[in-house]
C-alpha cells in the first residue's frame, strides 16, 4: 500500500495579487499562498487524495505562513525545507480586465529554486502512486538536479509522471533553456498537461491536433491535455482526440489556478479509473469535471486557500 496517491515537487511562493484601491487611490495587493505544484495538492486534498510535497521556502514571515497553509490543506510538509539565508519567493500578478495575468517574480534568488539533491527524501516518491512536477523547478542547476532525481527515483519505482510545463517566461535566461527543460519533462511523462500557448511554444502550430502529433514524433505520452482557456480543453489519448467545451462565469475574477485545478481534477480521475483503458466516454466526462473545477476558481481570488469542493464541481458539470 502506497502512503500518498500524488507526490509534487516544485515552486511554492506568495502571490501578490490586485484586490481593489486604497482610499489614497494605491492598489491593494493581497499575498495569496501560490506555487502551481501545491494548487494541484490542494484541489486533490479536496478531492479525498493523500498528497506531499518537497519543496523549499525561506526561514522568513511568509515561509512560516506557507507552511502553515500547506500543512492545513491537507498536505504532508514532511520535506517542506526551509531555507536559513534566502527569503521566500514573490510574484506579484497583474490581472488583465479578462481575467488574464502577468507575472513579475521576485526570485534571483529565491528560496524555491535552492532546493538541492540532499534535500529530496526519496521515500516520500516511493510511497506515492503518482509524481507530478514542472518547469520552475528547472530554471537553474541546483534545482535542476534535485528535479531530476526525484523523476528518476519515481521511474525506478514505477509511479505514473504527471507533468505540466507552466511556461513563465520571465524565469528563464533564454527560451532556448526553457524548450530544453520542456522537450526533458516531455520525454518522462506519462500524463501531460500543456496549455495552448505552451503548444504553439513547442510546436509552432496552433493546429493542436497537429502540435500533438508533432509531439508524438518524438515522445512517447499515453495521456495528452490540451487546455484551450475559453475555448475549453481536449484529450488525446490512442486513436482518440475528445473535446469538451468550458463553463464560462460572468462572475469570472482572474484565472489563477485554473491550469492546477484542470490538473487535479484530471489526476484524480486517472488514480480512480487507471490509464490503460479509457474510453471516449471516460475522456468526456473526465474533462467535464476538470472544466468545471477550472471554471470555479476563476471566481475567486488566489487559488491553494480557496480551491472547489467536489459537491460544487458535480453540481456545476451537471448543470449542462
Amino acid at each position: 500500500m502506497k502512503s500518498y496517491d500524488v507526490v509534487a515537487l516544485g515552486e511554492l511562493l506568495i502571490d501578490f495579487t490586485e484586490n481593489g484601491v486604497s482610499p489614497q487611490g494605491n492598489p491593494v495587493l493581497e499575498a495569496n499562498p501560490g506555487g502551481a505544484p501545491c494548487n494541484v495538492l490542494a484541489m486533490l486534498n479536496n478531492l479525498g487524495k493523500k498528497t506531499a510535497f518537497i519543496g523549499k521556502v525561506g526561514k522568513d514571515s511568509f515561509g512560516q505562513m506557507l507552511i502553515e497553509v500547506v500543512k492545513d490543506s491537507g498536505t504532508d510538509v514532511t520535506n517542506l525545507v526551509e531555507d536559513e539565508t534566502v527569503h521566500t519567493t514573490l510574484a506579484f500578478v497583474h490581472t488583465a480586465p479578462d481575467g488574464d495575468r502577468d507575472f513579475s517574480f521576485y526570485r534571483n534568488p529565491g528560496a524555491d529554486m535552492m532546493l538541492t539533491k540532499q534535500d529530496v527524501m526519496p521515500e516520500i516518491i516511493k510511497n506515492s502512486k503518482i509524481f507530478h512536477f514542472g518547469t520552475l523547478s528547472s530554471t537553474h542547476e541546483g534545482v535542476r538536479e534535485a528535479t531530476r532525481y526525484a523523476i528518476d527515483v519515481a521511474k525506478e519505482h514505477g509511479l505514473l509522471i504527471s507533468f505540466d510545463p507552466n511556461l513563465r517566461e520571465p524565469l528563464w535566461e533564454t527560451l532556448e533553456d526553457a524548450k530544453r527543460e520542456i522537450s526533458y519533462g516531455l520525454g518522462k511523462c506519462d500524463i501531460l498537461k500543456i496549455s495552448d500557448n505552451e503548444m504553439e511554444f513547442m510546436t509552432g502550430t496552433s493546429d493542436y491536433t497537429k502540435g500533438v502529433a508533432i509531439l508524438r514524433e518524438s515522445y512517447d505520452i499515453p495521456l495528452i491535455f490540451v487546455t484551450l482557456g475559453k475555448e475549453g480543453s481536449r484529450a488525446y489519448y490512442k486513436d482518440m482526440m475528445v473535446e469538451v467545451e468550458p463553463f464560462l462565469q460572468e462572475t469570472t475574477i482572474e484565472t489563477t489556478g485554473a491550469g492546477d485545478t484542470f490538473e487535479a481534477c484530471a489526476l484524480n480521475y486517472v488514480l480512480e479509473h487507471g490509464i490503460e483503458d479509457l474510453s471516449e466516454q471516460d475522456l468526456k466526462d473526465l474533462l467535464t469535471y476538470a472544466n468545471a473545477g477550472a471554471s470555479i476558481i476563476t471566481t475567486r481570488r488566489g487559488a491553494l486557500k480557496v480551491m472547489p469542493k467536489p459537491e460544487e464541481i458535480e453540481r456545476l458539470a451537471k448543470s449542462r
